[in-house]
């Protein structure tokens, strides 16, 4: 799975399964476009990362919930590259652990606007650079919560992954006509600083029980399924959703 020279944008690439992601495209032969939202060091720590890869790293900050935002970045990308071959959308977090009857209804908003309508806006805003080059890829980043509920205070956070999945498969058949490919992965539990922020180490360890592998996987373990779909072997993988969770949900 070697790339020659594709631009990859990574959203929410300033740790866990972002960072990974960049350093996957960047070691592969990609040129990466790393982006954060607040955390500034992390980010250049990725970009220098990706440079000693002997790969271009550009740099961009930005809401990926904004319009305006998304499109001044969009801007950045096509002034510095002038083209965009690789659409990974990984910005994502829980805001708020909160039960259904806890929900509020700012905090169920701001869960859809980080999760769900973020890939709704990056997605169609490097659209017109896709096509005059000819095509791309897009991956979605979805959650194992998408199918099984997730736990009883991650109510907003399955839900916008459960709409993540199914836009997925929406965009897939709308977007093929035009060479670009829509595809997606599901994580299971997975080691990330999302889950260090959110969730208590003693349900980690408890959860990890259930998992057939024995443990909750490494970002580096997700790197593999996105490289996949956006490399030339996955050419006739539309609309797919790979599941990367040691076994915890099999079909």
């Amino acid at each position: 799975m070697s790339f020659s020279g594709e631009v990859a944008w990574v959203t929410g690439s300033s740790k866990g399964i972002g960072r990974a992601t960049c350093l996957g495209f960047a070691e592969r032969g990609c040129d990466v476009v790393v982006h954060y939202s607040g955390s500034r060091e992390e980010a250049e720590k990725v970009a220098g990362e990706v440079e000693k890869h002997g790969r271009d790293a550009l740099l961009i900050q930005g809401d990926v919930s904004d319009s305006g935002e998304v499109e001044r970045m969009v801007g950045e990308i096509e002034d510095h590259y002038g083209r965009l071959d690789i659409l990974v959308n990984n910005a994502g977090s829980f805001i708020n652990r909160l039960t259904f009857t806890e929900m509020t209804e700012d905090v169920w908003d701001r869960v859809m606007e980080v999760n769900l309508k973020s890939v709704y806006l990056c997605s169609q805003a490097i659209l017109p650079m896709m096509k005059r080059h000819g095509g791309g890829r897009i991956v979605n980043m979805t959650s194992i919560s998408a199918r099984n509920g997730g736990s009883p205070n991650s109510v907003a956070y399955s839900t916008s992954k459960g709409g993540v999945s199914t836009l997925t498969r929406a965009m897939a058949r709308e977007l093929i006509p035009d060479g670009i490919r829509v595809n997606a992965v599901a994580p299971g539990r997975i080691d990330t600083p999302l889950h260090d922020e959110f969730t208590p180490d003693e349900k980690r360890e408890e959860a990890a029980k259930s998992i057939p592998v024995g443990r909750e996987g490494t970002p580096e373990e997700v790197v593999g399924a996105v490289l996949f779909l956006t490399s030339s072997e996955a050419d006739y993988i539309v609309g797919e959703i790979i599941e990367v969770n040691g076994g915890l949900l099999m079909d």
